[in-house]
């Protein structure tokens, strides 16, 4: 068997959430098997090291975590002390045939990095997702934001850049050329795949009230205030359907969705809100819907528009950008605006002509999705053929 590739999973082998850049790296990493070795940077024994069991079963578990940050247990932080204190040591990495760094990195790994790159004899690569933090801070985490220009720097070490979309390819190259950098490393587009079961053969649009799904973490730039305002002017209005938010809300940014949702929530609305659930969870919920709603504003790819489609649900999303790449094919109402008013009229002319919403799951149904094997062939393949730069 070839060498494999080592996989840098410092911040996901250490929650158990699934925000969009956990939920890429699990299914990467899945998807590599055998052919991956997941490595940490392990900040109390200071150095790189294999993944332990406890670290494996965080990556394996299926329940959704309630909270985003990394947590280490106390034994796993007493052990990395004991070996500190034992004196520094080099990082003890198997024969690799090339890394993959598939997360948004901190400084403290990124500050690492140097020593795992000379662990490696093969290719260098990392995963770009989006550059939302660069062009719309005050929709993102300000820890998020103080990162991000150094992150970006840091991605010239690297022997190539994959980013998920073209509209992220074209922020990355468009920065590094701002910034003026000498001899940047090269970077492609590589679209993700998706997990998603087989469409059904027919539409299983619902005969009862329609119910109104939306998937995603909570926070400023996935629009959910617009959202809820859209929805409000229906209900208002004696427009008959149920909204349900499933996903992870981010205490800065989301805080004022979430305290929107409890006031319509508490004026009697039909609207629910799940937090983060399980696979099993968010299949019946799919499955349940009339159809999907993705309010974002921007985004470096947009799974939960594919994976709605996939499911044969068709989805109301922005067509700008990333969105609009993955919305394109068939199955997605884009929209040139995503505001409260845009999403409103959307939503009614849905809700109000089953023959629309029946060709949109048709041609839904009617396309092919890329799985997370082809995306890992794609990449792998890409990485085989990269030069290791000086």
């Amino acid at each position: 068997m070839a060498a494999p590739y080592l996989i840098d999973l410092s911040h996901t082998g250490h929650t158990r959430a699934r925000t969009g850049i956990q939920r890429v790296t699990r299914s990467l990493h899945a998807a590599l098997g055998p052919r991956a070795v997941a490595v940490t940077h392990d900040p109390y024994a200071g150095t790189w090291r294999t993944f332990e069991p406890w670290e494996n079963a965080n990556l394996a578990a299926v329940a959704p975590a309630a909270k985003r940050g990394a947590a280490w247990p106390l034994a796993a932080r007493l052990r990395g002390r004991a070996r500190r204190w034992l004196g520094p040591r080099p990082a003890v990495l198997p024969p690799a045939a090339g890394l993959i760094v598939p997360e948004l990195f901190s400084a403290a790994v990124g500050a690492a990095l140097p020593a795992l790159f000379a662990a490696v004899a093969g290719p260098r690569v990392a995963l770009f997702h989006d550059a939302i933090a660069l062009k719309f801070p005050e929709l993102s985490a300000a820890k998020t934001v103080a990162r991000f220009p150094p992150y970006l720097a840091e991605l010239l070490r690297f022997d190539g850049v994959a980013a998920v979309s073209e509209d992220s390819r074209a922020s990355l190259v468009d920065y590094w050329q701002w910034l003026g950098a000498k001899s940047a490393p090269p970077v492609v587009a590589i679209p993700l795949g998706i997990d998603a079961p087989p469409a059904p053969a027919t539409a299983s649009l619902n005969a009862g009230e329609p119910e109104i799904l939306c998937v995603g973490s909570l926070e400023g730039r996935k629009n959910h205030l617009a959202l809820l305002e859209a929805c409000e002017s229906l209900w208002a209005r004696g427009v008959r359907f149920s909204l349900r938010l499933i996903g992870l809300a981010q205490p800065q940014t989301g805080a004022a969705a979430l305290q929107r949702v409890r006031e319509l929530q508490a004026a009697g609305r039909p609207l629910r809100y799940d937090g983060p659930v399980g696979e099993a969870e968010l299949e019946r919920a799919y499955a349940a819907c009339t159809f999907t709603v993705y309010p974002s504003l921007v985004e470096g790819f947009g799974l939960p528009v594919l994976e709605s489609l996939a499911r044969g649900k068709p989805c109301i999303c922005s067509g700008r950008g990333a969105l609009g790449e993955s919305a394109r094919g068939g199955g997605a109402l884009m929209l040139d605006r995503v505001g409260a008013n845009d999403l409103a009229a959307a939503l009614d002319r849905l809700l109000g002509s089953p023959a629309e919403l029946a060709a949109l799951a048709e041609a839904a149904r009617a396309r092919r999705f890329r799985s997370w094997a082809d995306y890992t062939r794609d990449l792998t393949s890409w990485l085989d053929g990269l030069a290791r730069r000086a």
